[in-house]
């Protein structure tokens, strides 16, 4: 039976742990760091498990003294202080797996089997700070999802829709892959009229067309030995895709108007708000350059979808506007961020942060008030509406119009989607984030609703 060792100050969490693993593990539980370093010099688990925020030694000492002199003992590192800095330290750091509280037990077991059958840590590497903020349970996807590919040069397809922070996603795997000391480029097809997309992207060379008056060195060329952050991919030309599928295969290519191959190591990172599966059956995007792009994906939720996070991001995004003003940060009263809360924010983060610059340079006291607010918001802004105020059929009926251009021949799927989303979140708030409850409201066991979860993002 593999040795499972435990590092955490919480007794109750001990508890749980070493009741539900010692079915499956030979249990050994910690009161603080020290303690687990000090009986490494004696015996050797199979893999550990450490809070970070302990007494004494943290869990990040926890993690540095093992990653530096057991090298193959997998380190799980779990902790209730939830941000995508402490996933990125985790694994960067070379931590196994990085599992936020509340934690699955399923989850925690399915990790402990894989850690015991892998055995081999990930290497160290620095890392760097980040602005996501976010702790709701959907951005914990998104950290632990960076964080993973934090060692790596792979091609990450991030979705999202307008204003969810898609570039400060890829800009953080930039920074904290081997690439990190070379140029992050980043081109948004959309605001690129479609005829000078080839140039921008690949240069052209003196004379290629009229107005080129000197030879231009192209995105490709600038990201070279970095990487190349392709916004809104879905509006990318299809002679512009295929084009781009040859630099991915081959890793060069022609200047307009050029007769020289141009060679490039290049990582791509791309983004859409679009549903590529339904361009690809529509003809608008290439079936081949799909597939390419979409091996590794990271959905980054609407902020309607992260409620919870609005506090946070507010005082962040106070803080930092004032801090460029010289000024004292101010704060929301009770009721300006329940307002703020209720909001549906159609722009999503970017849209709140606009609404903070704002409110730094308009508001007339430190205390932000309701009345202090912006009247678009108050009284034209899109708002939440309550079932009660009108008929959910008509609305409904409304939405599958909207969904019938962009998703022809797959409505039920998109439907089935959102509703499933819908529901487990309801669940999920009821039973204040704990899995378990959520199941048994839901009438499914934790597995499948553990399983859903993954297929939702």
């Amino acid at each position: 039976m593999a040795k499972i060792w435990i590092a955490d100050d919480d007794a109750s969490i001990r508890t749980i742990l070493e009741e539900v693993l010692s079915e499956s593990f030979e249990v050994s539980i910690f009161e603080d760091g020290n303690s687990l370093i000090d009986c490494l010099a004696t015996g050797m688990p199979d893999a550990v498990i450490t809070d970070i925020k302990m007494p004494n030694s943290s869990g990040y000492d926890v993690l540095a003294h093992i990653t530096k002199n057991y090298s193959d003992l997998p380190v799980v590192v779990m902790t209730a202080f939830t941000d995508m800095q402490a996933a990125i330290d985790s694994y960067g750091a070379g931590a196994f797996e990085y599992l936020p509280k509340p934690f699955d037990l399923d989850e925690v077991i399915s990790t402990l089997n894989k850690a015991v059958a892998k055995k081999e840590s990930l290497p160290s590497k620095k890392v760097s700070k980040t602005d996501i903020v976010g702790s709701a349970p959907s951005m914990q996807l998104v950290f632990r999802s960076i964080g993973k590919l934090s060692n790596t040069n792979a091609t990450v397809m991030i979705l999202g829709e307008s204003g969810t922070g898609k570039e400060l996603v890829a800009n953080s795997l930039h920074k904290n892959s081997p690439r990190s000391d070379m140029p992050f480029i980043a081109l948004n097809m959309a605001d690129i009229p479609k005829e000078l997309i080839e140039s921008e992207l690949f240069g052209h060379e003196k004379g290629a067309f009229t107005g080129a008056v000197e030879k231009r060195i192209g995105r490709f060329e600038q990201a070279n030995g970095g990487t190349l952050f392709l916004d809104e991919i879905g509006d990318m030309p299809l002679d512009t895709q295929t084009r781009l599928l040859r630099v991915l295969s081959n890793r060069e290519f022609y200047r307009v108007g050029g007769d020289k191959p141009v060679k490039v190591d290049v990582r791509i990172l791309a983004a859409t708000h679009q549903s590529l599966e339904s361009l690809v059956a529509e003809g608008k995007f290439r079936e081949d350059l799909f597939y390419r792009l979409n091996v590794i994906k990271i959905n980054i939720p609407p902020l309607r979808e992260r409620a919870s996070d609005i506090p946070e991001l507010t005082t962040f995004f106070l803080k930092k506007h004032s801090s460029s003003m010289n000024e004292i940060p101010k704060n929301l009263s009770e009721e300006a961020l329940t307002k703020l809360s209720n909001y549906s924010w159609p722009g999503n983060v970017r849209e709140l942060e606009n609404i903070c610059y704002w409110l730094t340079l308009m508001a007339p006291s430190q205390t932000i008030a309701v009345g202090d607010l912006p009247t678009e918001l108050l009284s034209n802004g899109i708002k939440k509406q309550s079932v009660s105020s009108r008929n959910w059929k008509e609305s409904f009926a409304e939405w599958l119009q909207t969904l019938q251009p962009e998703h022809s021949g797959s409505i039920n799927d998109v439907v089935n989607n959102h509703i499933d989303k819908l529901v487990i979140d309801f669940a999920l708030k009821n039973s204040g984030g704990k899995k378990q409850d959520a199941a048994k409201l839901l009438g499914i066991s934790r597995n499948t609703l553990a399983q859903k979860l993954r297929e939702l993002g």
